[in-house]
């Protein structure tokens, strides 16, 4: 009997263990994993029934199954529902919109998601998902429209633009040169829902294609409306430039050691280092300046006078100028030479023509101390190679200020001051901004226009 017993005690503890096992096992094994698929859209909140529907489904096991259901209230469609024969861990749907009747009028859905995982959790019938997403109907475009503009503009020069853009959800607007090749925020001007903005085309886009306003709703609703505008040919001029080796040691290779630039061996990389690669961070530097700090408040009137070239200098070089250097007897780089150089006496005092906020004050490679003051509505002026200068970061500098001296800092040969005007960070011809008749009929004669043309509706 006593046999028995223990008999008996060793089957129970052999199942209790083998249960026990079985039961790790399934609560243990990948096999029988208990998490639920996870369902995301991409849609956000907002949908205008004309773009894809965008689900993400993930799942460790592997999705077996899904459903998406559109309801309005009224309706219940299933936008696509499916069996899988092989089970897949990430799944990408791109639902097309339910066909609707001409009168649908619902402006919030309901869009609901169903996935079942393949695990043999549950008792073999795998975890399942239901996630609902309330979304809103937009299939209105936004309003954009353009209510003045410059007539023309040059290439390396400016234009404006006056536009009205409204939507209820709008996302986002801005010109776009060139189908976004270059874009260019808006201003708030004068009244609500209208915007101003300067546009400039780049010298190093050679080709013009069309210049728009763009704008777009949280549910992907695009307006974009032309910019009229006929184009002007620039006349450039070539320079040879002769690189002495005595200029690439001691002045291309500085310059990139004051950027922490490493500062190859040979002679030739040394100066394309410092021309090429250099100037574009250069330039970015200044544009990506310019757009972060520029004054982005509503614009009522733009006074903005000539600028005026540095007291009792010549000329030294002009904008646009494409130069071509060349080193014993080689062409090793060309460049565009952007902005103005005024040469007078040495560290020469530097005034200001214009008020406005000093937004950088800095160390800019190839440009050298250089400081950049904005004047509103996009347009700042940059003074480069100083040698010191008399005002710190978001001073308020007032017309006829002394704001720096000239100098040698950069990449140059001699005392000298860079001056160049900027369009949200792009710099365009000076010469254009130094003319009296030029900013009235191409800059504020166009605000003035704008104004009447909104006062009148």
């Amino acid at each position: 009997m006593k046999k028995k017993s223990n008999v008996l005690q060793i089957v129970v503890t052999v199942l209790i263990v083998g249960l026990g096992a079985l039961g790790g096992y399934i609560y243990f094994s990948p096999l029988f994993e208990k998490n639920p698929p996870h369902i995301t859209i991409n849609n956000k909140t907002y949908w205008n029934l004309k773009d894809e529907l965008k689900i993400d489904l993930k799942d460790e096991s592997g999705v077996k199954y899904y459903k998406v259901v559109f309801k309005d209230g009224v309706n219940e469609k299933v936008l696509k529902t499916e069996v899988l024969a092989t089970p897949l861990k990430e799944l990408s749907l791109n639902l097309a919109p339910p066909a609707l009747d001409l009168f649908f009028k619902s402006k919030e859905i309901e869009i609901v998601v169903t996935a079942v995982d393949s695990s043999k959790w549950n008792f073999l019938e795998g975890n399942e998902a239901n996630v609902s997403f309330d979304m809103k109907i937009d299939t209105k475009k936004p309003t954009a429209n353009v209510v003045a503009n410059s007539l023309a503009i040059r290439r390396g020069g400016s234009a404006v633009t006056v536009v009205q853009v409204l939507d209820d959800n709008l996302e986002s607007a801005y010109i776009s040169f060139n189908n976004d090749e270059e874009i260019f925020a808006l201003t708030p001007f004068y009244k609500d829902n209208y915007y101003v903005s300067l546009i400039a085309w780049d010298v190093e886009i050679e080709n013009f294609e069309q210049v728009s306003l763009v704008a777009t709703d949280k549910a992907g609703n695009m307006t974009k409306t032309k910019i009229p505008l006929y184009i002007r040919p620039l006349n450039t001029k070539i320079d040879k430039i002769n690189i002495s080796e005595q200029f690439i040691k001691n002045v291309s290779a500085s310059v990139l050691e004051q950027s922490f630039m490493q500062v190859p061996d040979d002679l030739v990389d040394i100066f394309i280092a410092s021309n090429k690669l250099l100037r574009q961070e250069n330039v970015k530097t200044i544009k990506e300046d310019m757009r972060k700090y520029m004054d982005r408040s509503a614009i009522t009137s733009f006074d903005i006078k000539p600028f005026l070239r540095l007291d009792g200098s010549r000329t030294a070089a002009g904008f646009a100028e494409r130069r071509h250097y060349y080193f014993n007897g080689e062409k090793i780089d060309e460049a565009w030479h952007l902005g103005v150089d005024w040469a007078s006496i040495k560290q020469a005092a530097i005034k200001t023509t214009n008020k406005g906020r000093v937004i950088a004050n800095k160390y800019i490679g190839i440009y050298g101390n250089t400081l950049i003051i904005d004047h509103k509505m996009g347009l700042g002026t940059l003074y480069g190679h100083t040698s010191s200068t008399k005002v710190n970061i978001a001073d308020e500098v007032k017309d006829g200020q002394i704001i720096a001296s000239t100098g040698t800092s950069g990449a140059v040969l001699g005392d000298h001051l860079h001056f160049g005007v900027l369009v949200q960070g792009i710099e365009v011809n000076p010469l254009e901004w130094m003319d009296k008749n030029w900013i009235k009929t191409r800059i504020t004669d166009i605000l003035d226009e704008a104004k009447k043309a909104i006062d009148s509706k």
